[in-house]
């Protein structure tokens, strides 16, 4: 028999049982930091992505289930886009829409004695399209004619309206009326691209 254990078994009972403790303890502390604790932090880590995997299961889930309810805002938004496209008209537009304008007021019993387009206003995605206006004709041909303007298939603002030489001819109220009509055209992209190019003024 080996002389180390000769000598253990000699000791006391007391001593023995302290030896036999700690080598159970070593042991459980072995155990412990290279079996249980990688398993541990294994579980752990697992634990953690099957957290994050069924919140994004949750988070796709809810946008698939409001796929229908955002295909139809985004049709709606695409109608809304194709109305608002159909009000401002394009630079090809431009010259039938001022000519639908005189036409506009004529109907309406006007007498056009002035009619000139000024220079555009560019924006970012658009550009105002101003023209000074005078005519002359009766209040009740005035008004039809801003309400013909305002039924335009096209957006036309009018502004800076201003009432001169009113007298009455044959029981009716004449006047010349000076203001600014102004459309709207959307740019094109090389319009854009070309205007963002510019350098700018200092």
């Amino acid at each position: 028999m080996d002389p180390r254990v000769e000598k253990i078994l000699k000791l006391p009972n007391k001593q023995k049982i302290g030896i036999l403790v700690a080598v159970v303890l070593i042991e459980a502390v072995a155990l412990v930091w290279f079996l249980y604790l990688p398993k541990h932090r294994l579980l752990t880590d697992l634990r953690s992505q099957q957290v994050k995997l069924k919140a994004e299961v949750e988070e796709k889930t809810r946008i698939a289930n409001n796929l229908p309810k955002i295909q139809k805002e985004y049709a709606e938004l695409n109608l809304e886009l194709e109305k608002a496209l159909t009000e401002l008209p394009n630079s090809k537009e431009i010259p039938s829409l001022l000519t639908s304008i005189t036409a506009t007021g004529k109907n309406a019993g006007l007498d056009f004695l002035v009619f000139r387009p000024k220079p555009e206003v560019k924006k970012d995605f658009y550009a105002e399209v101003p023209v000074d206006i005078t005519v002359a004709g009766s209040y009740y041909s005035v008004a039809n004619f801003f309400a013909a303007v305002a039924n335009l298939p096209r957006i036309v603002n009018i502004a800076n309206v201003d009432f001169a030489e009113v007298k009455n001819v044959n029981n009716r109220m004449m006047t010349k009326v000076t203001c600014l009509a102004t459309t709207f055209r959307f740019l094109g992209k090389e319009e854009i691209t070309n205007d963002t190019n510019k350098p700018k003024k200092k």
